[in-house]
């Protein structure tokens, strides 16, 4: 597995949990708000994505509820509970600090996302 795909691996769980904090989302809306938001960075296939949900779902971190719309069938929405919500908090600290200690590594910071410098 090269650096890259590692790197994209680990990123699965607070990318999907800073999604649901906005609004539940049904799987495939995942994907594509995930590739549309990183400009095709992160292609996400089923096959990836789903076994994410499920561990998220059984770890407490999110919930599924099906919901019909009109003229569509029904469709499995993801919701981010309070547990999520605490975890995503957590995480996203800690992806700041993992940044910005990579980037003074690299040497500088100049690259460094605005709010992890």
């Amino acid at each position: 597995m090269s650096i890259d795909r590692d790197m994209r691996s680990g990123s699965t769980t607070i990318l999907v949990l800073t999604l649901l904090q906005e609004q539940p989302m049904y799987g495939y809306q995942i994907v594509k708000e995930i590739a549309r938001r990183s400009g095709g960075y992160f292609q996400f296939k089923e096959g990836t994505l789903y076994p994410a949900l499920h561990r998220l779902e059984r770890d407490g971190l999110i919930s599924a509820e099906w919901r019909a719309e009109s003229n569509a069938p029904k469709r499995k929405y993801y919701v981010l509970t309070e547990k999520g919500r605490d975890e995503l908090e957590h995480s996203t600290e800690a992806w700041r600090t993992f940044s910005r200690k990579l980037l003074d590594l690299l040497g500088g910071d100049e690259t460094a996302p605005e709010g992890t410098r």
